[in-house]
């Protein structure tokens, strides 16, 4: 990742990914793309990738972040929708191996960031929840745990391909307007004391996305706190 990176950001409402691109720094030579992928959609995965590789004329960074989410916990969750939240899941896969073929049929080198949890590496943590809202979503943890070990897989059949495959796990990032008993709870949980700040979370992707972590892979970033450390 150079200093002149070309950014292509996705979204179900391609309008919307280029307005989210448009905003975006440029320096040098850079351009940013906004392209449409819905990953849920799992057949249309390889169509999208293709036009992203097509807007940006090579991809050499992967962040896997897109999440469709579900508010039904393990009292009210069907099976459908616990199967439909593990398809982020494989979109996450299909992607990945999608950009793996990219980058060695360049003969290049390439890293994948999985954007997992620290709710894929612990338990939840019930009081957080109590009274304010249902439970975390059970699905939600099987699809990040799931993503962790994803992450392992990939990045030691990968590694001789020279593709890297990462996972950055966020801790405790609620929206700042959420609730504010909820936020205190959290940090309350927390040995720093506090919920992190948006922009805590942008070194530790660039880490895995640069030349710095080359001879890392198959690790799990976590940022969190110290909320996994209890």
């Amino acid at each position: 990742m150079g200093g002149c990176a070309t950014v292509v950001l996705t979204s179900r409402d391609e309008a919307r990914a280029q307005a989210a691109a448009d905003k975006l720094p440029r320096v040098g030579a850079a351009k940013h793309y906004g392209a449409a992928l819905n990953q849920i959609a799992l057949n249309d995965v390889p169509d999208r990738f293709a036009a992203a590789v097509n807007r940006a004329g090579m991809i050499d960074i992967l962040v896997n972040n897109a999440h469709e989410r579900t508010i039904d916990d393990w009292k009210t969750v069907t099976p459908e929708d616990f199967s439909r939240d593990l398809n982020n899941c494989a979109a996450f896969f299909l992607l990945a191996r999608l950009f793996r073929e990219h980058v060695v049929a360049r003969k290049a080198s390439g890293s994948v960031i999985n954007v997992g949890s620290m709710y894929g590496l612990v338990g939840s943590y019930p009081p957080v929840y109590e009274g304010i809202m249902a439970a975390s979503p059970v699905s939600y943890h099987a699809t990040k745990g799931a993503v962790v070990h994803l992450t392992r897989h990939l990045a030691v059949y990968w590694a001789k391909d020279a593709v890297r495959v990462n996972c950055l796990c966020p801790g405790p990032f609620p929206f700042p307007d959420g609730n504010p008993e909820m936020i205190r709870r959290l940090s309350d949980r927390v040995p720093m004391g506090r919920i992190g700040q948006a922009w805590e979370v942008k070194g530790a992707a660039a880490f895995l996305a640069s030349n710095a972590s080359s001879y890392v892979t198959g690790q799990m970033l976590v940022v969190d706190g110290g909320w996994t450390a209890w």
